[in-house]
């Protein structure tokens, strides 16, 4: 189950200063008010307090007397509240929050109260949590090599329509219009409509690192099947060397294996007379690559050894769950208790009710064991999820030092080849050392060659695997679950958008998740929602969309906060530069009020299990809009959401 929003709760710059906007779950929640009142303000508030990477509050009264923003989510049985202060001196954002668990029902705390202490990435885990995502989950990032754990960030691209966004021909979800949104949102859609399989994401992920690898090692063994000590390359080495006088001419023009090996060894440790040294000259790039290998190397051993870790300590708590739960079971029977072993003084049995002087204390130890265990066990499941994201991320980095190794190789192969325009380097000390070198690089890499023989029977066993895992993922059908649904949802936008008498909605219309818009099927050929015209039907097509995409979302359990928030709906039936009061004619109108009824009968199909909140100006004396009005921010009553006495008081 996920959440809704209970309250948004601001703190001023000054003592004391606190003021708590109140909204309720499972309605429709109406925040109406004059222009630069603060109401969309709340949006970004909203954003910001979910772990958002920037500092979405815009520049007015919001930022400049408010020191700490704050939320109350709350869910059944459970309560969570979220604040976070403002970026203070240069900061672009607050990179600490405060995350309080309560039980239900309680205010927001006064601020002396806070301890800011979360930092952000450990703030967004808990909230995902808190909304149900499952953070093992891995899926595949559109147009990049790399993979996304679905967050609640990614969640909120389905609750926040923003002023900018709410009737934007361009732009069905929040934030759509950030650099590299676009294919994040095309990513984590499968996700929240349930179209992922959790287990086969897994796979799917262990898929593409097993191709990755085997890539490189064909990679890294293209250049090393030339390298056996009786070929060419060291048959050359030894020419090389008697031309730079490291060794005398071969007796033997055809020498074998171990022969050449042992000629080559000799040639490297011949000692030559040593130039005067310049101080001017370059570092040798071959010794920093040769250094780069042996530091990858032992990054690569720690990876691995920490990937063995990890899975052990992963069996363990898998161990200790099992265990423990069974332990559980058995204490479990106090419920069974009728008398509460903390305020009772009896000396009765609380079972059977005979005369026993130590029942009290008996069940009161008995307790306090069912407690620690259930701590214990919460502790243990909060860790597993991290120690399985830890193995993912540990495998994905053992991964790119294998890569990094690779590279590695072939620098140093490029190096060399580059030197070897240094023979005719009529210095002969200067030629027989890169001579040496060249025998060196071939010594060390013949040598690695031959303790690590299993190099080409790992790449069989990767083929193995590959096969193994594309078997399994062979009856995976996420596509065609994905497109089922899309067709599911599309039905219900259709639905709606013919309810609110929307152009082109005699027309079956359709959700495109590769285009990120709503497009309707005519005879003529598919018509997008930017090519539709009217901003009436822009704002339809938004509400229609989104609230089709909740009420999928609640009726299958997504991990999706249960809420959606709309900015000024009705801005499309007012002309752009309208700051007077919020009169409409008769056909807007009725225009505006068909929205908020669809909206209305969303809330009633899902019956208290989602909640909307809108921002406006407009104030519609309407059974379907007024009662829902919960605020009203105005000039003449000095109304807003930064109090005017916070106001006169950083005045005075």
């Amino acid at each position: 189950m996920t959440f809704q929003i209970q309250a948004v709760t601001i703190y001023g710059k000054q003592p004391g200063q606190m003021r708590t906007v109140p909204f309720g779950p499972g309605t429709l929640n109406v925040v109406t008010g004059d222009s630069r009142r603060g109401k969309s303000a709340l949006l970004t508030i909203i954003d910001y307090c979910l772990a958002s990477s920037g500092y979405p509050v815009k520049a007015g009264k919001v930022r400049d007397y408010v020191s700490v923003f704050a939320l109350t989510l709350v869910k059944p049985d459970q309560q969570l509240f979220v604040a976070r202060r403002a970026p203070e001196g240069k900061a672009a954002v607050s990179t600490v929050l405060c995350i309080l668990s309560q039980t239900p029902g309680t205010p927001s705390p006064p601020l002396q109260e806070l301890t800011f202490a979360t930092p952000l990435d450990a703030a967004k885990d808990m909230l995902s949590d808190f909304c149900g995502i499952d953070r093992t989950v891995r899926v595949p990032a559109v147009g990049r090599a790399q993979t996304i754990a679905p967050s609640i960030r990614h969640a909120l691209f389905f609750c926040l329509q923003a002023q900018n966004e709410v009737a934007n021909p361009d732009l069905l979800f929040h934030s759509q219009g950030e650099e590299w949104r676009p294919n994040t949102i095309r990513g984590v859609i499968p996700y929240f409509l349930g179209a992922v399989d959790p287990e086969q994401a897994l796979r799917r992920n262990r898929l593409r690192l097993l191709r990755r690898d085997l890539a490189d090692l064909e990679t890294a063994l293209a250049p090393s099947r030339n390298l056996d000590p009786a070929a060419g390359q060291a048959r050359a080495l030894l020419t090389e060397a008697v031309e730079a006088h490291l060794l005398p001419p071969l007796s033997n023009p055809e020498p074998s294996a171990d022969e050449a090996l042992t000629l080559l060894r000799q040639a490297m440790n011949h000692t030559q007379p040593q130039p005067e040294q310049d101080n001017d000259s370059d570092e040798d790039p071959l010794s920093a690559l040769t250094t780069r290998r042996n530091e990858l190397r032992g990054l690569h051993g720690q990876t691995r050894v920490k990937i063995a870790e990890l899975k052990r300590a992963l069996a363990e708590n898998t161990d200790f769950t099992t265990q423990a739960t069974e332990q559980r079971a058995r204490l479990v029977s106090l419920g069974l208790l009728r008398r509460d072993p903390d305020t009772s003084n009896a000396t009765h049995c609380p079972v059977c009710d005979s005369t026993l002087p130590s029942a009290n204390d008996t069940v009161t130890a008995l307790a306090r064991d069912l407690a620690h265990l259930d701590g214990d066990l919460q502790v243990i499941g909060s860790d597993t999820p991290a120690i399985q994201r830890l193995i993912s991320q540990e495998e994905e980095r053992l991964q790119e030092l294998r890569s990094a190794l690779a590279r590695n190789h072939e620098e140093i192969n490029e190096v060399t080849a580059g030197m070897r325009a240094l023979q005719q380097e009529p210095d002969d000390a200067r030629r027989a050392a890169l001579v040496q070198g060249r025998i060196s690089l071939y010594m060390d890499t013949a040598a690695h060659r031959a303790v690590t023989p299993q190099v080409e029977d790992r790449r069989e066993e990767l083929r193995q695997q590959i096969a193994d895992l594309e078997e399994l993922l062979s009856d995976d059908t996420q596509s065609e679950r994905l497109a089922s649904y899309l067709s599911l949802i599309s039905q219900k936008i259709t639905s709606k958008a013919a309810g609110l008498s929307l152009e082109h909605s005699e027309n079956p219309i359709r959700l495109d998740v590769n285009r990120l818009t709503v497009i309707a099927d005519k005879t003529n050929g598919p018509l997008p929602l930017p090519e539709m015209g009217s901003g009436e039907n822009h704002l339809g097509y938004h509400v229609a969309a989104m609230l089709s995409l909740h009420e999928w979302f609640t009726e299958h359990r997504a991990p999706v906060p249960r809420l959606l928030v709309l900015d000024q709906p009705s801005q499309v039936f007012f002309p752009p530069d309208h700051t007077g009061e919020a009169i409409l004619g008769a056909n807007d109108r009725n225009k505006l009020l068909n929205i908020f009824q669809t909206i209305h009968h969303t809330l009633r199909l899902l019956e208290g299990q989602f909640q909307v909140i809108v921002m406006e100006h407009a104030d519609l004396n309407h059974p379907d809009f007024s009662p829902y009005v919960t605020q009203r921010w105005r000039y003449d009553t000095e109304q807003a959401l930064v109090p005017a006495d916070w106001i006169e008081e950083a005045a005075g």
